[in-house]
């Protein structure tokens, strides 16, 4: 076999969608991935009991199909067998006193409701997501564009003309206010402002951080104009479609190929060199969807440029994911009208309850009331569990990589600070108690339970380091023209005919494939 123009070290959802994109426009593609199957975040699996299909980690698309990456494959993809289910409810909130909310996919509708709460707040979730519509332009240019670039240049200045140098620095001002500002200052509900907290943690934030309300505000607009998909069957269903276009495309994909170092030649990236020994050479390119850590540490070590080894060292990773999955024997009660449909539901005291747990977490401890956000896969495929059975995917964004104590002062303390098996078990018995308390009869309906922390969620995937699912602190300082480091220039690095995607680079952490698409658009 030739040379491929290009190897893709990972499997994530970023390095699929390059090859994809590669091999549509005639190149040669290998992708390499260390583990036995590929798909990074993205795993199916029957872990608590027969007939019940779990996505371990991540389990929602609503990025993926609105993204440039889904425009220019989901046709292909759709013909090797990839379909989404849907629900009318993407997100709902319910709070200790039985307050809820929930947003649907029609905006008149989430008007009226949230009106109907509190008044006045329907209009303004309507000039919240309305100026996201009025500044699309703008605002998913910058979010999913290649920052350094002509179009770019041309967007900012295009924009500065219409509004005026100052209009633009007011906008650009105005979306750095942090999450707690933008809902103490726009909603009356308590209710209202908890169902929006609890997404900032979905971007890697909390709701003190800079930029954290315009991206909350981001996510609103995108759940109601697209929903919360999961793929049918599960999200190894993606993995097989996004598999067979690749190889439809000429490209070749191995797994169990664990690539241990990068060859340079002359100073140039021209292959890699794989655990087993063997030397696998590229004609064009070598592309990692990696983080940081492992492309200047682990792959390039010594030839790894000073500076870049510098920024590596001081490069922050966010707060660690815990996540627990449930096979009942009936779908649960909730004790909340409505809620049984919801996609995605969040269990939170309220933005303070957020802000309370992010902190916790952020200084190590575990937190006292988590914020747990509910996925319920059988609402919108059926698919997933037996006739009659429910599935539930828990993810609690908010969990130490590394344990200083518990916030409640009732679980013990390794030594080490690290995880162990009975200290995850016994924090999924708190989240657990917590969830049992909005469910009738909730104990009684559990066939099985999976928990995972961060330290396991890291055995599966070395890309998640101490469990952090977004390749790296997401605060302004760690995004756009500064992710990964300062001196950043798109997927570029210090060393030709190496490339850098994956979470830890622009656009970010998320299933949109977007540093894969702007890297294959411009190679």
């Amino acid at each position: 076999m030739s040379p491929p123009d290009h190897i893709i070290v990972g499997s994530g959802i970023n390095a699929l969608v390059c090859a994809a994109m590669l091999g549509g426009k005639g190149a040669k593609v290998l992708v390499l991935e260390r583990n036995d199957r590929i798909g990074g975040c993205m795993r199916t699996e029957e872990i608590t009991a027969p007939g019940f299909i779990h996505d371990v980690m991540a389990t929602t698309f609503v990025l993926f199909i609105t993204s440039p990456a889904f425009a220019a494959l989901g046709a292909d993809l759709a013909r090797h067998g990839l379909e989404f289910c849907h629900t009318g409810t993407p997100t709902g909130v319910l709070r200790p006193d039985g307050s809820h909310a929930a947003l649907s996919t029609d905006r008149a509708a989430n008007i009226a409701a949230l009106n109907a709460i509190a008044a006045g707040d329907g209009d303004r979730h309507a000039d919240d997501v309305g100026g996201i519509e009025r500044n699309a332009g703008l605002l998913f240019g910058l979010l999913g564009g290649s920052l350094w670039s002509y179009p770019t240049a041309k967007l900012l200045a295009g924009d500065g003309w219409r509004r005026g140098p100052r209009g633009l620095a007011a906008f650009l001002g105005e979306a750095l206010v942090p999450a707690r500002n933008w809902l103490e200052s726009t909603y009356q509900s308590e209710t209202i402002r908890a169902l929006w907290a609890p997404w900032v943690l979905h971007a890697g934030l909390g709701p003190e951080d800079a930029f954290s309300g315009q991206i909350a505000k981001v996510i609103a607009f995108a759940l109601e104009a697209a929903g919360a998909p999961i793929v049918k069957g599960g999200a190894k269903n993606l993995l097989s479609a996004f598999e067979a276009l690749i190889i439809e495309r000429g490209g070749v994909i191995a797994t169990e190929a664990d690539v241990a170092s990068i060859i340079l030649t002359g100073g140039r990236a021209t292959g890699v060199r794989l655990a087993s020994g063997e030397a696998v050479n590229a004609k064009k390119s070598v592309i990692c969807s990696v983080t940081p850590t492992q492309l200047y540490g682990r792959l390039l070590g010594a030839d790894a440029p000073k500076d870049d080894a510098e920024a590596t060292r001081k490069y922050r990773y966010g707060k660690g994911n815990f996540q627990i999955h449930y096979a009942l024997d009936r779908p649960p009660a909730w004790r909340g009208e409505g809620l049984d449909k919801v996609a995605l539901l969040h269990l939170t005291p309220g933005l303070d309850g957020v802000s309370k747990a992010c902190n916790e977490a952020a200084r190590g401890m575990l937190p006292e009331v988590p914020t747990i956000c509910v996925g319920q896969p059988h609402a919108l495929d059926p698919s997933r569990c037996p006739p009659g059975k429910a599935i539930l995917w828990l993810q609690l964004p908010e969990a130490p990589r590394h344990i200083k104590g518990d916030a409640a002062g009732k679980l013990g303390t390794p030594a080490d600070g690290q995880w162990t098996e009975a200290l995850r078990e016994a924090y999924a018995d708190r989240v657990e108690a917590i969830l049992a308390s909005h469910i009738d009869g909730f104990k009684d309906s559990v066939i099985a339970r999976r928990a995972f922390s961060p330290a396991d969620l890291e055995a599966m995937n070395i890309n998640l380091v101490g469990g952090d699912p977004y390749g790296g602190s997401s605060t302004i300082d760690q995004s756009f023209l500064w992710r990964p480091f300062k001196t950043s220039r798109n997927h570029e690095t210090g060393i030709k005919g190496l490339h850098h995607i994956g979470a830890s680079t622009h656009p970010g952490a998320g299933l949109g494939g977007g540093s894969g698409f702007l890297l294959a658009g411009r190679l």
